[in-house]
């Protein structure tokens, strides 16, 4: 053994620090990530962040409102609807109208055409039957044509028919009337006679003006029944009428045809102001709601081109 001399330096040798694991490495290289990727959320945030709160956007200027397509005038409602009916449908449809007020008068459709009348018979029955007896009606025959005119009766137009002769005695009425394009329907067959809407005008005319060989008394009874239709037959020509507290004078007609429906209707409305005679026939309708439609519709706007209202 050696003395180590003093003041001298010993060299120590120090073994080596072992080297970290795979998985610690791996730790902490994904710690070392984590906390880089925070500090750059934290930096971008703070630089995005906005000193004051922004303004809000400015409103957009609404948009501006369509220009309203005004509606077709009324002539072209009625000519449109015609053609269509014509087009769409296996017959025909007219309107005509009269302004008592006026004198003015204006009619669309196949005026000369021949429509069934259906129903709208009863009021010619009747007119004959008062003018034959002038008036004087027995007070059966007065509760037959009440049943006849205001509800429709068929078994009353019947027994009508029967007392005028039929279509001889129809005839020969009519031509007093002066109507020249009407037909009585034969065997017994009323409903089937045909009629033409410058006709129904005509006997409108004899119904409701003093321009008629039947007396004021007749005329006055005629329309009394025409104004107390029941409510299920008051529509039609009804369309026509602008006021809402009293009702329209009215005869309607139906009736189911090989070719299609018949829609009948014809009266005295008022509109705006303006008495009106008015008469809208058709035929050929696939339905009788789509004849019911058609004649309303016509008959509306009809009235409003006549009056002008």
């Amino acid at each position: 053994m050696h003395d180590r001399p003093y003041g001298a330096v010993m060299s120590v040798r120090t073994a080596p620090r072992p080297y970290p694991p795979l998985a610690f490495r791996r730790l902490r290289a994904l710690t070392i990530l984590l906390v880089l990727v925070a500090l750059v959320n934290l930096v971008v945030h703070l630089v995005d962040r906005p000193d004051a709160p922004p303004s809000a956007a400015p409103a957009a200027a609404p948009a501006a409102a369509p220009a309203a397509v005004p509606p077709p005038p009324p002539a072209t409602v009625v000519a449109d609807a015609v053609e269509d009916w014509h087009a769409r449908e296996s017959g025909r449809l007219a309107v005509v109208v009269t302004d008592l007020q006026t004198g003015r008068t204006t009619a669309y459709g196949d005026t000369d055409h021949a429509f069934a009348t259906a129903s709208v018979v009863k009021v010619d029955i009747l007119a004959t039957l008062l003018l034959q007896k002038q008036g004087k009606l027995s007070s059966a025959q007065r509760e037959v044509a009440s049943r006849m005119i205001r509800q429709s009766s068929n078994g009353a137009a019947t027994t009508l028919w029967k007392a005028i002769g039929r279509e001889k005695g129809l005839a020969a009425a009519n031509a007093t009337f002066g109507l020249t394009g009407t037909t009585g329907g034969t065997k017994g067959r009323w409903g089937a006679t045909t009629t033409t809407t410058a006709d129904q005008l005509r006997l409108l005319q004899v119904v409701f003006t003093e321009d008629s060989p039947l007396t004021p008394e007749s005329r006055t009874y005629l329309q009394t029944l025409m104004g107390g239709v029941a409510t299920d037959q008051d529509w039609g020509v009804t369309a026509a009428d602008s006021r809402s507290d009293t009702d329209a004078y009215v005869k309607n007609g139906w009736l189911p045809r090989t070719g299609g429906w018949v829609v009948t209707s014809v009266g005295k409305v008022e509109h705006e102001g303006h008495p009106l005679l008015v008469a809208a026939l058709s035929d050929g309708g696939a339905t009788q709601k789509k004849g019911i439609a058609a004649v309303e519709l016509v008959a509306e706007n009809a009235a409003k081109d006549v009056t002008g209202a």
